[in-house]
């Protein structure tokens, strides 16, 4: 049954890589400590601890650049039936500032899980998650040399769009692999987030985007684990990315790694042609330890490789989680995904 299951992970996981959408837009937001709270980028992840659990994250981009990336967002999952662990339930809201731009967006997430053994060492996810984003543009910060421009709003303008984001989460005690679409709705090309001029062709919308996820886990010692990870992001029309992590693990309790973030070029894409950009984005020093059995701290810090690294200051991102264990609920090994 194991070989069998797996072969069904990899069909499945495959015909998500292969369906491209076209849509323009910026990318999704990103969070360097995505790696302990999967929940951000793949719906599936919710109720994936066994337990009631809560993050929240703070990060603050490009710190240095007057309207630089602002973000924070507070999430909640666990499961619903402990007994058969089928269900997990989870809610997202998220904060984000970008110079004139704002995005305030709510998600609840639904998994479906999926026993795939007796010793339930291993499950297969799917997670469909449904959210409303409100999004805000000032015209009167984008400050136009000359008034009166047509193609600018004259002042605040807020959207409300509707989203939908769809998963698929494996995961066993030694690897994990998962991928899904964020943005379903919103990256429809008749979904305008802004429309302030009838006369405009080019408006502000989303991209439908595609995120996979991979990592695995390195026994040394009791004492010593190393989990490498990778995150890979694909909307099919600007630069693609990929994030490369490795955490060392020390007595359960402190993490301590890094990443690197990077673009790729998987093919030729529109955008590149006639130009001659870098891929490298930043580097990032990784740290987590848990204060007590229910709460853990972490904090990364990303420096800039690109050629904004000489106009600003790095990005600082802050996490805190927190676990409700339940009395009647047993989990079979840790979790470290």
């Amino acid at each position: 049954m194991k070989k069998n299951s797996i072969k069904r992970i990899i069909i499945i996981i495959g015909i998500i890589l292969s369906s491209r959408a076209l849509s323009f837009g910026q990318q999704s937001i990103q969070f360097s400590q995505y790696i302990f709270n999967s929940l951000s980028v793949n719906p599936a992840y919710a109720g994936y601890k066994e337990e009631l659990f809560a993050q929240m994250a703070l990060r603050a981009q490009w710190t240095g650049i007057d309207g630089a990336p602002k973000t924070g967002q507070v999430s909640i999952d666990g499961l619903t039936n402990h007994d058969t662990k089928t269900m997990g339930l989870g809610l997202q809201i998220t904060a984000d500032k970008l110079g004139p731009q704002s995005a305030n967006s709510i998600y609840f997430n639904y998994a479906y899980r999926i026993r795939l053994d007796a010793a339930d060492a291993q499950r297969l996810c799917f997670g469909i998650a449904a959210g409303l984003t409100a999004y805000g543009l000032d015209g009167a910060v984008l400050d136009p040399i000359s008034s009166g421009d047509q193609s600018l709003p004259s002042g605040m303008i807020t959207s409300y769009i509707p989203d939908a984001r769809f998963g698929i989460y494996y995961y066993n005690p030694k690897w994990y692999l998962g991928a899904s679409v964020m943005d379903l709705i919103s990256g429809d090309a008749s979904n305008s987030i802004f429309r302030w001029d009838a006369g405009t062709v080019q408006n502000l919308k989303r991209k439908r985007s595609l995120y996979v996820i991979a990592g695995t886990l390195f026994n040394f010692s009791e004492q010593v684990k190393l989990r490498p990870s990778l995150l890979w992001k694909e909307d099919f029309k600007g630069p693609s990315s990929l994030d490369l992590n490795a955490m060392f693990i020390f007595n359960n309790r402190f993490w301590l790694g890094g990443g690197y973030r990077t673009g790729v070029n998987l093919w030729d894409k529109e955008y590149r042609k006639g130009q001659t950009l870098s891929n490298s984005n930043s580097v990032s020093g990784i740290i987590q330890f848990y204060a007590n059995d229910r709460l853990r701290i972490g904090y990364s810090y990303d420096y800039i490789i690109s050629g904004l690294s000489s106009v600003q200051n790095g990005t600082h991102e802050i996490t805190l989680g927190l676990t409700f264990p339940s009395k009647t609920n047993r989990i079979l090994s840790p979790r470290f995904f």
